[in-house]
């Protein structure tokens, strides 16, 4: 007999399907999503906590006409199963390949691209009131998970949405909770009772009689308020203006489809509650969801086996360096957004849990928190990605640099950070960290450089960032100095060619063997702000091509602080970083050539500079 998974190209192949089917296909389709995480990598525990759901929206809901909306997106591998693209999911994640998030360009299912969280109320309240004013009957549905629910912006479109009249379903997916047997039957009969027509029905003709009578109506809403309150958690939601249902199993696909059938009938705001287990139905992710959540290779039956490596990452450099301050000066605080395992601050939670502070998914939060913080004479350390800050740019701003206040950033996954992609990649943040008065920023080149750049941003009084990459930081140390200075830069290589390369941040050892080629001068410039403008000015005099490396968007990035330092002086300079495009998702190696930032790519652009 044929898998019943084969037989699935497009949704409205699995709409033909008998309901009673559904259980068997969401057994063989967590079990594709095993097999092919394992050989791509990928986001597991959090897709196979979604299964269910997901194939129940698809079969109640004619997508693509109507439309989901998948917050973060971590979690839509079934979702790109499903929808067409099961035979290219051993491309996932790889250069060419599948993304591993909803992409537009990818598909007509993915109505709107996602990667970071707490977007997806807004998006489909904004095309569900689209579909309103074209007098349209799609229906939108966001769905997104109750880590993403922290962020404000989730509340700010649900305050917005309530108010509205736009016909859009929230499905929160809460993998936080679980749900005894008979509670979930439970809920499970009464989220079926109350998204029915019936309950509806009556709930309007009750306003309508009783509007008469306000007092009455009062009553009768506290009434129901009450009884609903008894059993779920929904007040919070109905006080949005939401028709709260709710929670139910999120493994129950019989329930689900019941639900999801009665709620698309009903007009207005609709919140569906559902609780589901990351990790369902592989036992390793159930037991260790984190570890699980984001995988490299591993065999299924054997699971993942922690490896360690030689070298250290730069996150784990972070880490020791944080414990080891910490033991020093109780004044240190460590907060993170939700990414305690992701920034290296495990040890720390551990070691000092009361000056640990996880603020959830709240981004804008933890960059004033911590200014405030600084406010009362604390040294707050928040470890953050690259492109996590970009959403807290005006916090980063206006409530720590206009005060000038003492927060050191630790800004993780600078640069190219690989499977991830355009939405992950730190490539901006030179460019709108430089322009921002009192800012310091620099630019580790490797673990050493890391360790003392940390201590120079702890011990400035001021907002100090130093940014570093994913992955693993080099233990080869070309410097030549004891010790680092603010905004001092060191020249590590001397060459008679007339070609001087300043290097900010990792590419410095890839630069010094393309500068062994062409017998060049190599700076190691370290801070993009204080800029070394001494050194700039001297490798200006003595040198006819100066070529700056980063591996930011060159467009407004250090090399552009060079060129403003020499203003009209007459080197001819040659800025490489990143290209004006948002680089799409492969690994490291594959990014790096198309950037033109291998080793490669690096010597035939300065080869071709200097022969111009």
């Amino acid at each position: 007999m044929d898998k019943l998974l084969n037989t699935i190209n497009t949704p409205q192949d699995l709409r033909g399907m008998d309901r009673k089917d559904l259980s068997h296909l969401a057994t063989e389709l967590r079990e594709f999503i095993i097999a092919s995480v394992s050989k791509t990598g990928g986001h597991l525990a959090s897709n196979l906590g979604t299964v269910e759901l997901t194939i129940a929206l698809h079969f109640i809901f004619d997508t693509p006409l109507d439309k989901l909306v998948w917050d973060v997106g971590h979690q839509t591998y079934a979702h790109k199963i499903l929808t067409g693209r099961r035979n290219q999911m051993d491309t996932l994640r790889k250069f060419g390949g599948l993304a591993g998030f909803p992409s537009r360009e990818e598909s007509k299912y993915d109505c709107f691209g996602t990667a970071h969280s707490s977007t997806s109320i807004s998006a489909a309240l904004g095309m569900a009131v689209s579909a309103k004013l074209r007098k349209e009957e799609s229906r939108v549905v966001a769905i997104i998970g109750d880590g993403a629910m922290s962020a404000g912006m989730a509340f700010e479109a649900l305050n917005n949405a309530g108010t509205m009249d736009a016909n859009i379903l929230v499905v929160l997916n809460d993998n936080d909770m679980s749900i005894s047997e008979n509670v979930g039957a439970l809920n499970n009969y009464l989220a079926r009772l109350l998204s029915g027509r019936f309950y509806s029905a009556a709930r309007k003709a009750g306003e309508k009689v009783f509007k008469k009578i306000p007092p009455v109506i009062e009553l009768a809403r506290r009434a129901e308020e009450h009884v609903k309150g008894m059993v779920m958690p929904g007040t919070l939601f109905e006080e949005f203006g939401f028709n709260y249902i709710g929670p139910i199993d999120g493994h129950d696909i019989d329930a689900l489809c019941a639900t999801l059938g009665n709620l698309k009938k009903l007009e207005g705001p609709q919140f569906l509650h559902v609780v589901t287990r990351k990790g369902k139905g592989y036992q390793p992710a159930e037991d260790d969801a984190i570890l699980y959540h984001g995988v490299g290779q591993f065999d299924p039956p054997a699971g993942i086996k922690k490896q360690s490596s030689q070298n250290k990452t730069y996150t784990q450099v972070f880490g020791e360096w944080l414990c080891d301050t910490a033991k020093t000066d109780e004044r240190l605080i460590g907060i993170t957004p939700a990414m305690r395992e992701g920034s290296g601050l495990v040890g720390f939670s551990q070691q000092y849990p009361e000056r640990y502070f996880d603020v959830g998914i709240a981004e804008q939060h933890a960059v004033t928190f911590a200014a405030g913080l600084a406010t009362e004479g604390f040294k707050p350390v928040l470890a953050i990605y690259s492109t996590f800050l970009q959403r807290a740019y005006d916090q980063l701003i206006h409530d720590v640099c206009i005060q000038n206040l003492d927060v050191t950033f630790a800004l993780d996954r600078s640069g190219l950070v690989g499977a991830d992609g355009p939405t992950h990649h730190g490539a901006f943040d030179l460019a709108y960290l430089r322009c921002i008065p009192n800012a310091v920023v620099m630019t580790p080149s490797d673990a050493r450089q890391c360790n003392e750049m940390l201590r120079l941003a702890y011990d400035y009084i001021g907002p100090a960032v130093v940014r570093y990459p994913r992955g693993n930081a080099s233990d080869t140390d070309v410097t030549t100095t004891s010790s680092l200075a603010m905004g001092q830069s060191e020249v590590v290589r001397e060459g008679d060619s007339g070609v001087a390369v300043l290097v900010f941040g990792p590419l410095l050892h890839t630069a010094i063997a393309v500068a062994e080629k062409l017998n060049a001068t190599v700076v190691d410039m370290r801070f993009v702000k204080p800029l070394d403008v001494a050194m700039v000015t001297l490798i200006s005099s003595n040198h006819t091509s100066i070529v700056t490396i980063e591996d930011g968007v060159a467009m407004g990035g250090a090399g552009s602080a060079v060129c403003e330092a020499l203003g009209g002086k007459n080197s001819r300079v040659l800025r490489i970083g990143l290209p004006d495009k948002f680089v799409s998702h492969g690994d490291t190696t594959s990014l790096l050539k198309e950037c033109r930032l291998d080793e490669q790519g690096i010597f035939e652009q300065i080869n071709d500079f200097v022969e111009i």
